[in-house]
């Protein structure tokens, strides 16, 4: 028996927001790294230790578009692994809607825009999507998945 370390796998917890209105959705305009050109998200990001998904989710909708976001339904969970930065992605999507909008907000770094896209625009854009996850969510909220927030329980220590 060899004193070997064992690696311990961890994917990464990420949060979205799947919000349509009026036939559009809101996606954000971001550059990941200088020079690699822009990318089309939801709503999206990192989960904060001791954070719980629903309110990731709400977090992260409000840094990147100024938008306060009403989670309503849980659209899916999606695993995605990244060859680009070779990792692992659990990503929980929401579906719900936004109230208020603070335009003097500033949006995180690497944010540039958050904007209202049509499906058309969307579909047109797909070359520019960060993940095939973005499609993915937007074609099981066109097709009506929905899950009670229920389904989440956050424990707090």
């Amino acid at each position: 028996m060899g004193h070997e370390k064992t690696m311990i796998w961890k994917p990464h917890v990420t949060v979205a927001a799947v919000i349509e209105r009026e036939g559009k959705y809101l996606l954000v305009e971001e550059e990941l790294d200088a020079g690699s050109g822009l990318f089309l998200n939801q709503p999206a990001g990192h989960l904060d230790p001791g954070e719980s998904i629903m309110h990731g989710a709400i977090r992260e909708t409000l840094e990147e578009t100024a938008y306060t976001f009403v989670p309503e339904y849980l659209l899916g969970v999606y695993q995605w692994h990244s060859l680009r930065v070779d990792a692992t992605f659990l990503r929980f999507a929401f579906v719900g809607h936004v109230t208020s909008h603070d335009p003097a907000r500033i949006l995180d770094l690497g944010i540039l825009r958050a904007e209202w896209f049509s499906l058309d625009e969307i579909n047109q854009a797909q070359h520019r999507h960060r993940s095939p996850l973005v499609m993915q969510c937007i074609q099981d909220h066109i097709a009506g998945k929905r899950y009670p927030l229920e389904l989440l329980t956050c424990y707090e220590s």
